[in-house]
C-alpha cells in the first residue's frame, strides 16, 4: 500500500492545550502518535512510505476561506509582534486566545487576537511557529493520496450488507495519508480540534473534479469541518459516524437531523451514537453508512479514520475491540472503490499503531 508521510508534521508540537475548566494538560496530539505508528507499518512486508508532492496552495484555497489562510500563515509573526514591552518571543509559546466569536455578524475585527478569536474555534488548535508549514503537509498527504487512487476509472461497486460472508477486498488502488495534524475539525475559515487545514476535504474535493465522491468519517468526534465545507454540495455525499454531540465534542454539530441545505439536502448524513457504545451498534451504524454510499454510486471514496473510537481511548468513550476496527476495514474494502484513507484523531499511542495496521491492512 502506498503511504504518504512527511516528517514536517514534527514543527508542530504545542507544549499544551486548555481543557474544560482551565485545566492545562500537555498536548495529546503529539509527534508521538505517528512514531507509534510508523514503527507499526514498518514491520509489514506491504508498506510503501513516500514523501508527499507539494499541490500548492490552489486546492486548499478550492476548500477553506482565502482570510482565513492569510490569518493562519502570518499568526505566528503576528503573534510574536503583539509582545508587550520587556517580554521575549519565547514568552508566547503557542496561540490560544481568550475569546471566541459568536459568528452572528460576519464582522472581522482588525486586531490580531480579534481575528485569532474569530478563525479559532477552541482552545485545542494551538499554533507554534511550524504548525503552518506542518498542517500544509499534511494536506499534501492527502493529496498526494488523492492523485494516486485518481490513475484508474470507477469500477462495479459491491453492496456491503452486515450479513454478507463473502465480502470481497478492495482490488481498486488504496493509499493512506499519514495525515498530522488531522483536518475533519477545520471549518472553511476555522481552525478547531487539532485541526487547522481539512485534509479529507481538500482531497475529496480535488476528486470531485474526476467524479462523484464519497466521505466516510469514523472518527469518534462529528466531521463538523468536513459538513461545514460540503454541506451545500451533491457532488460529494458526507457520512459521519460518532459520538452524540448532546455529550460530546463538539457539541453544536453533528446530529441526525443535519442533513445538508440547498443542493446538497440528502446528502449528508450523521450517525450520533450514544456514550459506550460497543462493536455491534458501531457495525450497524457502519452499514447504513456503506449502503448509502452504494446508493450514491461515487467513484471514489475519502475515508477520515479516526482511531480514538478504540475501547480506552483517553478522548473517547466508546468500546470499539481492535477486532470490530479489523471489521470496519473489510467492510470499508468491501466497497470495492478507489479509496484514499485519511488520518484523523486516535490517543491511546502505545494501542495506535496496531489499531491504525489492522484497519488500513484490511484495504490493502
Amino acid at each position: 500500500m502506498k503511504i504518504f508521510y512527511s516528517e514536517a508534521h514534527r514543527q508542530h508540537n504545542p507544549p499544551f492545550e486548555v481543557f474544560d475548566g482551565g485545566q492545562r494538560e500537555p498536548y495529546f496530539e503529539n509527534p508521538d502518535r505517528m512514531d507509534k505508528i510508523l514503527a507499526a507499518l514498518r514491520k509489514t512486508d506491504w508498506a510503501e512510505i513516500a514523501e508527499p508532492s507539494d499541490f500548492g496552495l490552489d486546492p486548499i484555497l478550492a476548500v477553506h476561506d482565502a482570510g482565513y489562510i492569510n490569518f493562519f500563515a502570518s499568526a505566528w509573526t503576528e503573534w510574536l509582534a503583539t509582545a508587550p514591552e520587556g517580554q521575549t518571543p519565547s514568552d508566547k509559546s503557542a496561540i490560544l486566545p481568550a475569546t471566541f466569536a459568536l459568528r452572528r455578524t460576519p464582522r472581522i475585527p482588525k486586531s490580531f487576537l480579534g481575528r485569532a478569536g474569530y478563525y479559532m474555534m477552541d482552545l485545542s488548535a494551538a499554533i507554534v511557529e511550524g504548525t503552518y508549514q506542518a498542517a500544509l503537509a499534511s494536506a499534501h498527504c492527502a493529496l498526494s493520496g488523492a492523485k494516486y487512487i485518481a490513475r484508474t476509472g470507477r469500477p462495479q461497486v459491491a453492496i456491503a450488507h452486515s450479513d454478507d460472508t463473502s465480502r470481497r477486498s478492495n482490488n481498486s488502488p488504496v493509499a493512506f495519508a499519514l495525515c498530522r495534524p488531522p483536518g475533519h475539525h477545520a471549518g472553511k475559515d476555522y481552525c478547531a480540534g487539532y485541526c487547522f487545514i481539512n485534509n479529507a476535504a481538500v482531497a475529496a474535493n480535488w476528486l470531485s473534479s474526476r467524479g462523484k465522491v464519497a466521505v466516510l468519517d469514523i472518527d469518534y468526534h462529528a466531521g463538523n469541518g468536513t459538513q461545514d465545507i460540503f454541506y451545500d454540495r451533491a457532488d460529494v455525499l458526507t457520512i459521519s459516524i460518532h459520538g452524540d454531540p448532546d455529550f460530546e465534542y463538539p457539541h453544536f454539530i453533528g446530529f441526525a437531523d443535519e442533513t445538508g441545505t440547498g443542493a446538497g439536502l440528502g446528502f449528508h448524513h450523521n450517525f450520533p451514537l450514544p456514550l459506550g457504545t460497543g462493536d455491534a451498534a458501531y457495525l450497524a451504524a457502519l452499514d447504513k453508512a456503506l449502503e448509502l454510499i452504494t446508493v450514491y454510486r461515487p467513484s471514489f471514496v475519502v475515508v477520515s479514520a479516526g482511531m480514538d473510537i478504540y475501547n480506552g481511548d483517553p478522548l473517547g468513550k466508546f468500546k470499539v475491540s481492535r477486532d470490530a476496527i479489523r471489521e470496519i476495514g473489510k467492510r470499508i474494502a468491501s466497497l470495492n472503490l478507489p479509496t484514499v484513507i485519511v488520518m484523523e484523531g486516535g490517543y491511546a499511542n502505545a494501542e495506535l499503531g496496531e489499531n491504525v495496521k489492522t484497519l488500513i491492512g484490511q484495504l490493502k
